[in-house]
């Protein structure tokens, strides 16, 4: 869509807005509105994107459907007639009367999108990993509370009673001082392809697809046909996060949320191939952080992909017990806790806990709690305060991996100690006419 006199160029749109101006723990609280329900503009309308839309429409008013793919906006909009359309993001914001935006893109422009809007004071809620780089995390975490508006990132298993009732067995000492976590995935295995040299050959996009605003701020390459659009793009690092970005944030969350976890001390990842613009085809994580009151003086956490998972034996679980492919285990002074995604937590061993009585939870809707706390004040689960700071510490094992070197993690000055070759790592450079200011 050709810009008129009147519409920002991409560098001054972004520009001008540049220029403008947790669960358990710190949650973000909105002020009521006068009018309970919320004007949103939806930015990225298919696969997850389409869901989001779903759930956040409960109740309220969809202003605004924004998509590069224009089968995808028209298969939105057949549910939201009133809806204004776009393929270019930056054009939502001309409209009046948007209240908040969900931001359901790939995660290279989760950032750029993300922080536009807060910068308009915009509520925004972000699918995870919150953003494509450990600089970009620090700086959403940051707007959002100059913003003052009501944030949260796509972790809904963390509305739920399952992962409820595992932070607060955590909490409550059932299993003592935690020593060390073992989290895992079956990601990428037959989801999405990792491992992967990019292809000499090009195809011309479908007219369906404004492949230059997919790229966005990602550098410049060709279309490649079913390679990297509508999902295949989480395995190449210019636009996705890998296994690890995919599921981390929701399978390290009741880890960091338990434990109260800071920032780890130190990352360090083992696993291949090492490519340069691909993920991995499988990865283990080690991070070390500090010692907090439900854990031992440190402890260690280790993270699983495509299908691998902590020997059998640690968990002390019976022989006929079956595992779940994503999951997570925490290892106590007085035994063990397992977390599945969706199984609900288990004890072991089963004998030392036969008369345990768990606490009472409820589910709640994830996506409804974000309406609700702007339309009429309250709390989100994973605002920007809390995810922000488990995003960096979830990206923190692709800079591992990608820089094949122990990281020694300096949090306060987002720097790799010693290791100047992670630092394109931790802040990326935008494509040309796709700066951000700030990011």
């Amino acid at each position: 869509m050709p810009h008129s006199p009147l519409r920002p160029t991409r560098r001054q749109f972004l520009g001008t807005s540049a220029a403008m101006l947790a669960p358990f723990a710190f949650p973000t609280v909105g002020r009521a509105m006068a009018n309970s329900k919320v004007n949103i503009a939806c930015i990225g309308v298919g696969g997850k994107g389409a869901s989001d839309l779903k759930e956040v429409a409960v109740g309220h008013n969809i202003v605004a459907l924004c998509d590069v793919d224009t089968d995808r906006l028209e298969t939105a909009a057949k549910n939201f007639k009133e809806a204004k359309k776009f393929q270019d993001w930056r054009e939502v914001f001309d409209m009046k009367g948007i209240d908040a935006v969900t931001v359901s893109t790939p995660d290279h422009m989760h950032a750029p999108v993300t922080l536009t809007a807060l910068r308009l004071k915009k509520h925004c809620y972000t699918q995870k990993p919150l953003t494509h780089s450990i600089h970009e995390a620090r700086v959403l975490t940051k707007a959002a509370a100059e913003a003052g508006v009501v944030t949260q990132m796509g972790t809904q298993h963390h509305a739920t009673k399952r992962l409820k009732i595992a932070v607060q067995t955590i909490r409550d000492g059932v299993i003592g001082k935690v020593s060390e976590v073992h989290c895992w995935t079956d990601r990428p295995g037959t989801f999405w392809k990792q491992g992967l040299e990019r292809p000499a050959t090009s195809d011309t996009p479908p007219a369906n697809l404004n492949w230059d605003m997919f790229l966005g701020v990602a550098p410049e390459r060709p279309f490649v046909a079913k390679l990297y659009h509508p999902f295949h793009w989480r395995g190449w690092w210019d636009f996705g996060t890998g296994a690890l970005g995919d599921m981390g944030c929701h399978i390290m969350d009741p880890v960091v949320n338990a434990l109260e976890l800071g920032a780890p001390t130190t990352v360090k990842a083992e696993g291949g191939p090492l490519l340069p613009e691909s993920g991995p085809t499988s990865c283990k994580v080690d991070y070390e952080f500090p010692g907090t009151k439900h854990t031992t003086a440190t402890v260690k956490v280790t993270w699983y992909e495509a299908g691998a998972q902590p020997p059998r034996e640690i968990f002390q679980a019976p022989a006929d017990w079956k595992n779940d492919t994503n999951g997570v285990l925490f290892r106590g002074e007085k035994g063990n806790l397992f977390v599945g995604f969706p199984i609900m937590p288990k004890l072991f061993p089963v004998a030392d806990f036969e008369n345990h009585k768990w606490p009472e939870l409820e589910d709640h809707n994830h996506y409804q709690e974000w309406t609700s706390a702007i339309a009429n004040g309250g709390k989100t689960g994973c605002p920007f305060s809390y995810s922000g700071p488990l995003t960096e510490t979830v990206l923190l094992g692709n800079v591992a991996f990608r820089a094949a070197a122990t990281i020694n993690w300096d949090s306060a000055n987002l720097k790799a100690t010693g290791l100047p070759a992670a630092d394109k790592l931790i802040r990326r450079q935008y494509r040309k006419g796709w700066e951000v200011e700030g990011l």
